[in-house]
């Protein structure tokens, strides 16, 4: 493709900065077309956004002609059924994540998308963000040794966009998101050790709902361990005392810690020595990935966040809520 066109199914909140300006601003990309539900929203984000056509139907933004490739940013319920849709039409999908309710949902996909030789991507942008390619390249280089173990906690308070249960977000409604809020943010996490570490290969958790707030799980606590015997521990809780996000990777020689939200500071700790090293992300924070997904779809280079990869870390988060 000389230029990628896209559409977006469900131009809501995370494509107003996050995502939806960087179609435009990539070299050889274009976004030609969005669609909402709600057809006065849809025309709004159309005007707003200097997009040429708007829909209120999914199937009609699939089936126009000027589409080359789809985005699905709706909740993950409606995922799979969009993404087999798009698919069946010839049209490469890049999936807002989590990629599905769960894994089988996202071998569908994965399957569907190969057996017709149509690409499939998913929105773990960590992926090729500067600050996550340097973390990599810390550890390729030995900057701590080899790697021994992992330690993840998240820590939230109990914020109040939750505390209505008449009002719920979608994201704590499992039926709409398959979890809660450990299924949106968590996935983050465990995507971008999956790309710094390698795949989990054996994952045990718990979760438990301890504010009886909403329907979901607001409290997982996980052991994993990676193909190369690397172990790890995550702590997630959404009703603590403050906020805290760390990833810390220990080496035989030091460690890395650093978070996964934001861009603070990356802290190296090798050989008695500290460094802080400061890299901010982009105003677009998805820009970095979707460049790469426009460079592999016009044969010029790969995408690092793939339907495979994606559907790794659903596998991992269904161990620690479904297992079976």
């Amino acid at each position: 493709m000389k230029t990628v066109r896209w559409g977006i199914i469900g131009c809501g909140a995370v494509t107003e900065v996050k995502s939806g300006p960087a179609f435009a601003k990539v070299p050889g990309s274009a976004l030609v077309a969005v669609m909402r539900r709600d057809a006065g929203k849809a025309r709004d984000y159309a005007q707003r956004h200097d997009v040429p056509r708007w829909y209120d139907d999914a199937e009609e933004l699939i089936a126009d002609p000027d589409v080359d490739a789809v985005y699905i940013a709706t909740p993950p319920s409606s995922h799979r059924e969009y993404a087999l849709k798009s698919i069946a039409a010839g049209k490469p999908v890049y999936i807002e994540k989590p990629m599905a309710m769960n894994h089988r949902e996202c071998l569908d996909i994965v399957e569907a998308g190969r057996a017709a030789n149509v690409p499939v991507f998913v929105a773990y942008y960590r992926r090729a963000l500067p600050r996550f390619t340097t973390i990599a390249r810390l550890l390729r280089e030995g900057a701590i040794g080899a790697p021994r173990f992992v330690n993840v906690v998240l820590h939230h308070p109990f914020e109040k966009a939750y505390q209505d249960p008449a009002n719920l977000p979608w994201r704590v409604q499992p039926a709409l998101s398959g979890g809660g809020i450990f299924v949106d943010l968590a996935s983050h996490t465990l995507d971008i050790l999956d790309f710094l570490l390698g795949p989990l290969v054996d994952v045990r958790g718990m979760s438990r709902n301890q504010l009886g707030a909403y329907p979901a799980e607001d409290s997982v606590a996980m052991a994993f361990a990676f193909g190369d015997g690397v172990l790890g521990t995550g702590l997630w809780n959404f009703g603590a005392d403050r906020r805290e996000d760390r990833i810390e990777i220990v080496g035989d020689r030091g460690r890395l810690v650093f978070a996964t939200f934001g861009d603070g500071p990356i802290r190296i700790e090798a050989d008695g020595k500290v460094d802080n090293l400061s890299i901010e992300n982009p105003a677009h924070i998805q820009q970095p990935l979707i460049t790469t997904m426009v460079q592999a779809l016009s044969g010029e280079g790969e995408c690092p966040s793939t339907g495979e990869t994606a559907a790794r870390t659903s596998w991992v988060m269904d161990q620690v809520l479904n297992p079976a």
